[in-house]
């Protein structure tokens, strides 16, 4: 292959007729997993082209190759017809490719039109990055506050900073990597419906690296699908449909739950017509797993609540109120779902629970004794669990082994006279990892060489070993695919089963409809609403969200 910088000025140049990109034979190795093994992929200008699969495919990695931030260990790239080496992102940068990353890389401490900006060379005029921002917002439906401090947002506020970033570049071949997944449902439609129009009107090549099969049978043209790091089958988008998506991504027939997860929340009604839905609510009636928590609902509301939340005031800054004089109670046994758009308060309340924020008002009960909040550790200590809405920003250290993110919380349950006994925590961790199906090459492995589906199983391993009364799960099944969906949802069922109070706070309205046996809508940090399990539907929950009365 040849270096990428020098090839653009050699003679030839770019083969109209060729290609946006062919890779061949792409394999990368990192120590003893294969990444991806002889996988080829072509693109073409005008069409947008699916990735599918699960967690740990490879899809992420072969994309990593095309922009110059892995390496392959063999394998051709060719772009426009031309053999080309893209050893680092200035070099596809400098070939016209970009790419949304799943996890952000932004600066809190900037404003949305210095984050854009970053990395340009040159002499910047604000006005002009802004007026330029504000365009770009408004052709492709992501409104947003060119001026608004990145810290301050919301995860679906900084997702569109990323693509807006992206796009400003003007790259001609343009990578997607789970790009909606902290979008709500309307805005990730109006993105698609508005690059599919410049796609075909400019002659860009687009890859959507997703686990959303709603997202890729209604956004792309064509699709490709990985397993274990190989390419298992590819076809017109026109000529598929979920159940065999799903199955070629699993190797395996999954559940009509969480199939209609990775479906997305726009086909349930769909689903509810043909007579999916019903097919799935007498499925779930008749499973053992659901049977014992119908039986665990009805026998829990004579206990008393295990977690008691009254009349929680939380300020940001200037005084904003991020919780606004919510009252909440959970029973040992129930799921309790929160639902709302993102950035109405939920985070806060994740992070109250996590010991992260102090009150202003109120106070937190659980197993009716109080819990000083804001003091680290002290939620952990009186028997709440967390997993959090982003595990990356403050669920694990990617730069750490399995084992030791595994027992961090708890250390010296592995320590003797204060010094960790390597073999005992060795043995436990081998433990959990084969209790939660951890794939992985063993507890020394770096918490960054697990797919994400993986590394949230290292999250709930850890913190249901820890016995806990109360499990607060955020956003629980974002990013994630089919199968590990169904793992997921699975797991947080059992939970509550098991006895445990399980608060689930989702932005996936579908996700909240199965699991939960009651449902609270917050809005603007109040609680808008409380509906059962029985009562509640898309239409009420909607409305409640939208701030109108059900």
């Amino acid at each position: 292959m040849t270096d990428a910088t020098t090839e653009m000025t050699g003679a030839g140049g770019p083969d109209p007729s060729a290609p946006a990109v062919e890779l061949t034979g792409i394999t990368k190795r990192f120590g003893g997993i294969v990444a991806c093994d002889q996988v080829d992929l072509t693109l073409h200008r005008g069409r947008v082209h699916g990735i599918l699969g699960e967690n740990g495919a490879g899809k992420s990695t072969l994309m990593k190759v095309l922009i110059g931030l892995v390496l392959p260990d063999a394998g051709s790239i060719r772009i426009d017809g031309q053999p080309r080496t893209i050893h680092d992102p200035l070099a596809a940068a400098a070939l016209g490719i970009a790419m949304v990353h799943q996890h952000f890389s932004l600066v809190d401490q900037l404003s949305v039109w210095e984050n854009v900006a970053l990395g340009e060379e040159g002499r910047l005029k604000s006005a002009g990055v802004r007026d330029r921002v504000a365009a770009i917002s408004r052709q492709y439906g992501l409104e947003i506050d060119p001026d608004a401090r990145v810290g301050d947002l919301t995860a679906g506020l900084r997702q569109r900073v990323e693509i807006i970033k992206c796009l400003r570049r003007d790259p001609h071949i343009l990578v997607f990597d789970e790009p909606t997944s902290v979008l709500t449902p309307e805005e990730s439609e109006q993105l698609f419906s508005t690059l599919r129009e410049v796609v075909a009107a400019e002659g860009r090549a687009v890859v959507l690296v997703s686990h959303k099969l709603d997202e890729v049978l209604h956004a792309t043209d064509e699709i490709t699908i990985m397993r274990q790091g190989r390419v298992v089958d590819r076809r017109p988008t026109g000529e598929a449909d979920a159940r065999s998506l799903a199955r070629a991504m699993v190797g395996r027939e999954v559940s009509l739950r969480s199939e209609r997860a990775a479906f997305g929340i726009a086909d349930i009604e769909e689903a509810a017509d043909s007579g999916t839905l019903a097919e799935f609510q007498e499925a779930e009636r008749e499973s053992d797993i659901g049977a014992e928590h119908s039986q665990s609902a009805e026998t829990t509301p004579s206990n008393g609540p295990v977690l008691r939340i009254e009349g929680v005031t939380v300020k940001g800054r200037g005084g904003a109120r991020l919780l606004d004089d919510i009252s909440l109670d959970l029973r040992a046994g129930e799921i309790v779902g929160v639902a709302g758009v993102e950035g109405n308060g939920q985070r806060t309340l994740g992070d109250l629970l996590s010991s992260l924020v102090p009150l202003n008002a109120g106070r937190v009960v659980v197993n009716d004794a109080e819990v000083p909040t804001g003091s680290p550790g002290a939620m952990a200590k009186a028997g709440v669990a967390v997993i959090p809405e982003d595990r990356h920003d403050s669920g694990v250290v990617l730069d750490m082994t399995v084992a030791e993110n595994l027992l961090m919380v708890d250390p010296y349950r592995v320590a003797r006279h204060g010094v960790m006994d390597k073999g005992r925590a060795t043995e436990i961790a081998e433990q959990m990892i084969s209790e939660f199906d951890i794939g992985c090459s063993g507890p020394d492995a770096p918490l960054w060489s697990l797919s994400g589906g993986n590394q949230q199983r290292v999250v709930l391993a850890r913190e249901l070993a820890a016995e806990p009364d109360v499990l607060v799960a955020a956003q629980p099944t974002r990013g994630l695919d089919v199968g590990a969906i169904e793992y997921m949802t699975d797991r947080l069922r059992q939970t509550a089963v098991d006895g445990v109070a399980v608060l689930l706070i989702s932005s996936e309205l579908e996700e909240i409809l199965e699991l939960a046996d009651r449902i609270v809508v917050m809005s603007r940090g109040r609680i808008v609403g409380e509906l059962s399990h029985d009562d509640a539907n898309l239409e009420t929950l909607g409305l409640l969200m939208g701030g109108s009365e059900a």
